[in-house]
């Protein structure tokens, strides 16, 4: 349903979901293209670079730089160049009639020309005690971005799918040892992973330890993960057979842990827009050769970074889709104004045959 006018706290040109790095990149092109960006925060303000202590490869910070300073850095050259930044979170967008009707889960309305999807997508985690408080202390979602800290640790890294088999792969090149953890017999990933993963066990880098899932991760803020708890049962799945006698449970010494057990895409407020979703829930984009690769079969609706890449998932990936998604809303736009100026032309004109 429309929002009555009267209901509408403002108007925008363009409404950026989400403060990750492809928002604030996005913002920041957006404003310095005079779009008068507003950007909601979201659930998770800033993205999940927010829960990385440090970031070593974003380009630019030779030393490295804290995942919140990064954001907060963003976040200030968005607002230089007019971008506002609020608290909120998108319940729904109402894409049937212009301008767009977006919805926050507060109740205020707002209204927009364009809309850059840049809501990202959240790691699944295991809902364990000891998960709040390491995340980012020796508990990480990404081995690309973190993995290089520990070296010459033993890691563990717990799935049984493509990305656990690929990240586990990645992080031999720093651990003393990498060990998998699955809560099943066999593996979810492809054979060609498997394979790789296998070369490695047989090169004595990796092991697996199957039908095992964590149950806790003990450690502290100043020294990170320093062991975890295990339970184990010949069956899989031993969480669910806790009271079975042949369920074993166990502390296990590791320096870091790493969950590799997907992502789930931050797309339930785009439902009922008609944009295209995968099987997953991620959000489809054009993309190819040429202007309009972060556009969305709905005109006037842009996606960029994880909420649309579900493999590179990158904070420079993602800053340079946000990049990609604001030229593009800003030519959605330009086009937009010429043509409500050539429709004001025309009425105008015939206003004047008829006085004539």
């Amino acid at each position: 349903m429309t929002a009555d006018a009267d209901d509408v706290v403002e108007h925008r040109p363009l409404i950026v979901a989400g403060s990750g790095i492809a928002g604030l990149s996005a913002a920041i092109y957006a404003g310095r293209s005079n779009n008068e960006p507003l950007v909601f925060e979201g659930d998770e303000p800033g993205g999940q670079l927010t829960l990385t202590t440090e970031v070593d490869n974003y380009p630019g910070f030779p030393e490295g730089i804290s995942g919140p300073e990064l954001v907060q850095n963003m976040k200030q050259q968005a607002e230089r160049f007019g971008a506002e930044i609020k608290n909120g979170i998108i319940e729904s967008v109402e894409a049937k009639e212009r301008p767009f009707t977006v919805r926050l889960k507060n109740g205020d309305v707002y209204t927009a020309d364009a809309i850059i999807a840049a809501s990202g997508a959240s790691a699944r985690t295991l809902g364990i005690p000891g998960e709040d408080d390491l995340m980012g202390y020796g508990l990480s979602t990404c081995a690309t971005c973190d993995g290089a800290f520990f070296r010459d640790e033993k890691i563990m890294v717990v799935g049984g799918g493509d990305a656990a088999m690929e990240e586990a792969n990645f992080l031999t090149k720093f651990a003393s040892t990498v060990y998998i953890v699955h809560r099943r017999e066999e593996f979810r990933a492809e054979d060609y992973w498997i394979d790789r993963v296998m070369e490695k066990v047989e090169a004595g880098e990796i092991e697996i330890m199957r039908n095992t899932e964590v149950t806790e991760l003990h450690g502290s803020r100043e020294e990170g993960v320093d062991h975890v708890t295990l339970v184990e049962h010949p069956e899989g799945h031993p969480t669910d057979r806790l009271d079975d006698p042949d369920t074993e449970e166990f502390d296990f010494d590791v320096g870091a842990v790493f969950y590799a057990i997907g992502h789930t895409p931050n797309t339930a407020y785009l439902e009922g827009t008609g944009v295209e979703l995968d099987d997953d829930g991620y959000l489809k984009a054009k993309g190819g050769e040429g202007g309009g690769q972060t556009a969305t079969d709905v005109p006037g609706i842009f996606g960029a970074g994880d909420v649309v890449d579900y493999h590179y998932q990158q904070a420079a990936t993602a800053g340079g889709m946000g990049v990609k998604a604001a030229l593009d809303a800003d030519d959605y736009l330009e086009e937009l104004e010429r043509g409500e100026a050539t429709a004001e032309a025309g009425e105008v004109a015939a206003a004047a045959e008829s006085d004539d």
